[in-house]
């Protein structure tokens, strides 16, 4: 039983560490486009596929979705939402009152056709991690979805993801200077 354990510790080790590196990759990916819509290019390609996920979205809020329709869903990866919304969608399914988690896992919700658009159909676990994008700013939301119903769930660790987002606010803060 002791060898047994010994394993699954090891194995345990090894998979934190794939995960660190599969991030660190994602990162230095992220940080290499020199204009806006490279960075927005680049996290719906290259950096969703070195995470290993099927859509990525970047949802930021903005008082301009209320009066324009249009500007709700702007290419692939960025939407526009009304304000209050990251706050709502983060919370859905859960105890009203509660403060959403910075980072939030789970099986994706009806009603997602909002962030994923078509997608929507066959994206069925997600991560949503709440960006906060500076003083004066509205939040923004950085939205993971894969197909495995099973690749998201609550009891997984959340700190890859927490750094993960992290470094994304930071990027996103100078794009917006």
């Amino acid at each position: 039983r002791l060898e047994d354990t010994h394993r699954s510790v090891i194995a345990a080790a090894y998979e934190n560490l794939a995960g660190t590196n599969q991030i660190h990759r994602a990162v230095l990916k992220m940080l290499d486009p020199l204009d806006f819509e490279g960075f927005l290019k680049s996290l719906g390609t290259d950096v969703a596929e070195i995470l290993r996920v099927d859509c990525m979205r970047l949802v930021l809020e903005s008082h301009a979705a209320e009066d324009d329709p249009a500007l709700r869903r702007v290419g692939e990866v960025l939407c526009v939402a009304e304000p209050g919304f990251v706050q709502e969608y983060m919370r859905a399914g859960r105890i009203a009152g509660s403060q959403p988690r910075a980072v939030v896992l789970r099986q994706s919700l009806p009603g997602s056709e909002a962030i994923y658009g078509e997608a929507a159909g066959w994206i069925r676990s997600e991560a949503l991690m709440r960006l906060d994008l500076g003083e004066g700013r509205l939040p923004g939301l950085l939205v993971m979805g894969a197909e495995d119903p099973h690749q998201f769930k609550p009891a997984q660790g959340t700190d890859l993801l927490a750094f993960f987002a992290g470094v994304f606010e930071r990027a996103m803060r100078r794009w917006l200077g």
